[in-house]
């Protein structure tokens, strides 16, 4: 399998700093291109006064950017291609779109053991089940 592109979605948590560094080095082997992907979306929040509390899109937007560049300082990209972008709307919409364009799609797993361990986190079970390309879930 030629792989040429690898999208990785990160959040800041440990779990996706483990996938953003599998992907570098996958990267690497590869020759590949690394497409670091952050999203962002309004939280559901009930507002009963009527009374806007929430920051802008923009203010969200670049509070975003802020997180994606502090994660993208911390790891080593060890001259691996790598971009990044934030991109507004729920975590596994906007993997999945970024996967039509990639030949592999990772992130990390939740890092449960025992009986829990079994299980997939939200976003894990949707990528996994409507990817357009093979996944990887690498462990913390």
């Amino acid at each position: 399998m030629s792989v040429k592109r690898i999208v990785v979605g990160t959040d800041g948590s440990d779990n996706s700093f483990a996938a953003l560094r599998w992907a570098i080095d996958e990267a690497l082997v590869r020759d590949a291109a690394v497409e670091v992907v952050y999203s962002w979306e309004f939280p559901p929040i009930i507002d009963p006064l009527g009374v806007s509390i929430l920051p802008s899109a923009d203010e969200m937007n670049a509070s975003a950017d802020r997180l994606l560049k502090e994660v993208m300082r911390k790891v080593d990209q060890k001259n691996a291609k790598v971009t990044a972008r934030v991109v507004r709307g729920a975590p596994a919409s906007a993997l999945l779109g970024a996967a039509k364009e990639a030949d592999l799609l990772v992130i990390g797993r939740r890092g449960h053991g025992g009986f829990v361990g079994l299980l997939l986190g939200s976003v894990a079970q949707q990528v996994v089940h409507h990817a357009p390309c093979p996944v990887v879930l690498v462990p913390a």
